[in-house]
C-alpha cells in the first residue's frame, strides 16, 4: 500500500501540460501562470480548459471538473487507477514539473470594464450576423462593451451576468469580468429556460422570440454554475433545457432530470448539431445555397 501511495505521488509529479503534449494537446494560449487548451475530453470550439503551470493542476470550465495528472489520464483513456500509473511509469523521470519561480511572476491580468454601450460598432455587428444572430437581437439582450486586460483596450459583445460581471465575446476572444456566474432574465413568468451559453439564448431569440419573451431565463455561461441554479427550478411549473449536445452536456442534462420532474429536455430540437447555434448557422449555410 505504501508504494502503490509512492506511486501515485510520483505520478502526480508528472507535468500535464508535456503529457498532454504527448497525447497530441497543444495550448491555443498560455500565460506566465496558465496554459489554455481545447478540453481533451469533449468537443469544443474555443478554449476553456485550464492548467495551471504553478500547482500543476488542471480544470475544465465547461464541464466544472478538474484535479491532478492521474485524474485527467483516466478520465480521457477511461482507465483504473493501475492502469494509468502503469502508463505513466516511465515518464517519472522525462515528463517531471518544475514550477516557475513565484517571485518573478507578474499579478494576474484582471479584466476591467471600462464603458458598456448600445452596440453599434460595425465589427461587432458583423460578428453577431456571423453566428446568425440579428442586430436587433444582439441589440435587445446585449451591450457593446469596452475593457481592459494587461494595459490594452478591447471591445466585445457583453451579456451581464446577475452579479454584475460580464460574458465578452467578439471574433477573436473569449472571456469575462468578475464576479463570474449564471446570468438571469426575470419577467414573473411561470416557465423556465435554461440555456448553457450566450449565443445558445440569442439563438433561441432569433429562432422563437415569443417563447423568450413569454419565460424567464437562465443562461448558464458555464456548467460549472449549473448547481448554483438547482434552487430556483422547483419555483417553476415547467422548465426547458437547451444544453449542449456533447457528451458533458447530456451528462448534465441526464442529472436534472433524474432530479427533476418539471424539465423538459429540447436538445432533439437541434438534434445533430453541437449546439443551436450551430443549426442556425447551418441553417444560413442551407438558406444562401
Amino acid at each position: 500500500m505504501d508504494l502503490n501511495n509512492l506511486s501515485c505521488k510520483s505520478a502526480r509529479n508528472i507535468c500535464i501540460v508535456k503529457t498532454l503534449a504527448k497525447l497530441g494537446h497543444f495550448p491555443t494560449r498560455t500565460t506566465e501562470k496558465e496554459a489554455w487548451f481545447l478540453s481533451p475530453l469533449r468537443s469544443e470550439t474555443q478554449a476553456s480548459f485550464s492548467v495551471s503551470l504553478i500547482k500543476n493542476l488542471w480544470f475544465d470550465f465547461g464541464s466544472g471538473i478538474g484535479g491532478n495528472t492521474i485524474d485527467l489520464i483516466m478520465l480521457i483513456k477511461s482507465w483504473s487507477v493501475r492502469e494509468t500509473l502503469e502508463y505513466l511509469k516511465n515518464d517519472m523521470g522525462s515528463l517531471s514539473f518544475s514550477p516557475p519561480d513565484i517571485e518573478h511572476l507578474t499579478k494576474e491580468p484582471e479584466v476591467s470594464i471600462l464603458d458598456v454601450q448600445i452596440i453599434h460598432l460595425k465589427a461587432l455587428i458583423d460578428y453577431l450576423s456571423s453566428r446568425n444572430i440579428p442586430y436587433e437581437i444582439g441589440r435587445k439582450y446585449c451591450r457593446q462593451v469596452w475593457y481592459s486586460c494587461k494595459g490594452n483596450r478591447f471591445f466585445a459583445i457583453g451579456l451581464k451576468n446577475h452579479k454584475g460581471g460580464w460574458e465578452l465575446r467578439n471574433k477573436y476572444f473569449k472571456t469575462s469580468s468578475s464576479p463570474k456566474t449564471f446570468s438571469f432574465i426575470q419577467n414573473n413568468s411561470r416557465q423556465l429556460l435554461i440555456t448553457e451559453g450566450m449565443f445558445d439564448f440569442l439563438s433561441l431569440a432569433t429562432i422563437d422570440e415569443d417563447l423568450i419573451q413569454n419565460s424567464e431565463c437562465i443562461i448558464l455561461n458555464s456548467l460549472a454554475f449549473i448547481k448554483r441554479i438547482e434552487t430556483l427550478i422547483p419555483k417553476y411549473e415547467k422548465v426547458l433545457l437547451y444544453l449542449d449536445n456533447d457528451s458533458v452536456g447530456k451528462k448534465a442534462a441526464s442529472s436534472l432530470l433524474n432530479q427533476f420532474e418539471n424539465i423538459t429536455d429540447c436538445s432533439d430540437s437541434y438534434s445533430g448539431y453541437g449546439d443551436l447555434n450551430e443549426k442556425l448557422k447551418a441553417e444560413k449555410f442551407l438558406t444562401l445555397k
